[in-house]
């Protein structure tokens, strides 16, 4: 191919031009297209989401590109995509064995034999659940549907219509195309959609909700005048035809995540008279299907409290330590490093992503104001320390900053809001374009190091006066050497717990709340025990650390440990009189 030809195909990939692409290279005769070309409109072809026709043109050269290992990517692209996974892990073994280093084909293999896997599963569980199915079986024999549902105005005004009849049902499922279970109508003729109590589904596999579990808000009913009804104004032709749910069979819940996930009745094996499967399908994650139950039924009975998976003050726990005490990536670290005109540019973007934990419960980015601060920063510092970047390359390389960053670090991201919130910036002037490089304009960066630190001392008070609440009457003091120590002046909190044991001399002085939180990091933070240490006086017990960010978590935990009045009296039964 001509370098010029070349570079100009470059430029295009980089700004999302891919039809213009195609375009170009159909315009060249068949037998003058070469290698690089076709190779080209094959990649061309996968950017549009057009996977057999980018199948097609690597197949034309595929003997050249038996030796190339972005050839066997560039087919394993396509065929992950295209969800045929298995054959995606042949190719991409491939491509890895003639290039070891190659971490993209590394990443996409990965998820390729998780996914394989994950369909071989579903497989075998369909073809075992067909085989022990009763169909003269009642359905919910046995089970309480009384008590089944919730009762509340907002369930009764969104989900809950009158019982379908024999007429309504029938003309619901010409709508739909698909003969409705047998359960899903005895449920309904029982209450006709609604919130159930119980409303988490255990999984085997991670999906983008939670590693173990589904959610769902609610059941749609048999109609059309509620809004979530399965063919009301948001039920499952809506979901199909404009969010771009497979056509596969019928949307029955929606979930918490307001349309990016959804439960449906899956008749791709059963045909559309069959009993189908129930699915869960996961818009955020290409609309993967996660296998969940043989049948309705079986997706009602296990439906479990929610409360069995509430891990959320644990999860924001470990998320607040992640920022505070996470190492950066090697990338986010070469690019602070090399931004020295922000003064303490670590601790400041530690600061917002903090107050990102406190007001989502967990770490992550995404449409709203100081996720849009987060992507600003990483644009600025990836731009300051390379400013040839192009478009492309910058959403190629932004997942090794915080996203996949490591211990600081997501664990994952929807690409969606990147490139969402890059065109935005580019479409309103903040970001510029040139010679398929982009660059925030002058004024643009002056704004996000400005905004930058106005957050960062904002979430820094908002973090000093939260801390000051949630340990109260302990206080948090700051030490010279950037430690901190945490007080309290005793005699009035807790009093009657030292009482019931003062005939053996504990009065609730510095030494004997000393005692007491021996015991309780010993037996509960046994990790912190070598790194906080005691001072107490007799008016005022006193824990410090060079570690401020651990005497920080010991004054939390242990304030929770003090309001707990059943676990603080068996701790302090094994307290000695010092």
């Amino acid at each position: 191919m001509e370098q010029e030809l070349s570079a100009q195909i470059m430029r295009w990939h980089e700004d999302d031009e891919h039809q213009q692409i195609v375009d170009t290279l159909m315009k060249i005769p068949p037998a003058d297209r070469d290698y690089d070309m076709i190779s080209s409109m094959g990649r061309a072809y996968n950017n549009l989401s057009l996977y057999e026709k980018a199948l097609e043109q690597f197949a034309f050269i595929a003997e050249q590109g038996k030796n190339d290992p972005l050839w066997y990517f560039r087919v394993g692209y396509s065929y992950y995509y295209m969800k045929r996974y298995e054959e995606a892990a042949g190719v991409l073994s491939t491509a890895l064995e003639l290039d070891p280093g190659d971490q993209h084909s590394a990443r996409l293999l990965d998820w390729s034999h998780s996914k394989w896997q994950k369909q071989q599963k579903a497989e075998s569980l369909r073809r075992l659940s067909q085989q022990q199915k009763d169909p003269g079986a009642v359905p919910f024999e046995g089970m309480d549907l009384d008590s089944f549902w919730e009762d509340s105005k907002y369930a009764r005004e969104q989900y809950v219509s009158d019982p379908p009849t024999d007429e309504l049902i029938s003309s619901v499922e010409e709508e739909l195309g698909y003969k409705l279970p047998a359960a899903y109508i005895a449920l309904m003729k029982h209450q006709n959609g609604g919130v159930p109590h119980h409303t988490s589904f255990p999984t085997d596999e991670a999906t983008s909700w939670a590693e173990d579990h589904i959610a769902i808000t609610g059941i749609m009913g048999i109609g059309r005048d509620k809004s979530y009804s399965i063919c009301g104004d948001l039920g499952s032709p809506f979901m199909i035809e404009e969010w771009g749910y497979p056509d596969i069979g019928v949307v029955i819940c929606d979930c918490p995540s307001a349309g990016h996930d959804v439960v449906m009745l899956d008749y791709r094996h059963c045909g559309k008279d069959g009993e189908p499967a129930v699915i869960h399908v996961d818009q955020e994650d290409d609309y993967e299907i996660t296998y969940l139950a043989p049948n309705f039924e079986t997706f009602i009975r296990g439906l479990v409290n929610d409360e069995d998976y509430d891990t959320s003050e644990e999860d924001k726990e470990n998320d607040l330590r992640k920022v505070a005490e996470g190492q950066f990536s090697p990338l986010l670290t070469e690019l602070c490093g090399q931004a020295s005109e922000v003064d303490g540019l670590e601790s400041k973007i530690r600061s917002v992503c903090t107050r990102i934990v406190q007001e989502k419960d967990h770490f992550s980015f995404h449409a709203d104001e100081r996720s849009h601060l987060m992507y600003d920063v990483q644009f600025w510092l990836y731009t300051n320390a390379y400013p040839t970047t192009s478009r492309q390359q910058y959403l190629d390389t932004y997942d090794q900053m915080i996203a996949f960053g490591g211990e600081f670090g997501q664990g994952g991201y929807a690409p969606g809001f990147i490139s969402d919130w890059l065109d935005g910036r580019i479409a309103g002037g903040l970001i510029v374009q040139e010679n398929g490089v982009v660059r925030f304009t002058d004024e643009a960066r002056s704004a996000v190091i400005a905004k930058l630190s106005a957050e960062a001392e904002a979430a820094q008070a908002s973090a000093a006066a939260r801390e000051t609440k949630d340990i109260a009457p302990f206080i948090l003091v700051e030490q010279k050497n950037g430690g901190k120590s945490v007080i309290l002046t005793v005699g009035s909190y807790l009093a009657e717990l030292f009482d019931t044991r003062a005939d053996e001399g504990f009065e609730g002085n510095g030494y004997d709340w000393a005692s007491l939180a021996a015991v309780f990091l010993n037996e509960r933070m046994p990790g912190l025990a070598d790194t906080i240490h005691f001072d107490p006086e007799a008016d005022m017990f006193c824990a410090y650390s060079s570690n401020g960010a651990a005497v920080e978590q010991f004054a939390r935990a242990f304030k929770f440990a003090c309001e707990d009045k059943v676990l603080i009296q068996d701790l302090f039964t094994r307290a000695e009189l010092d």
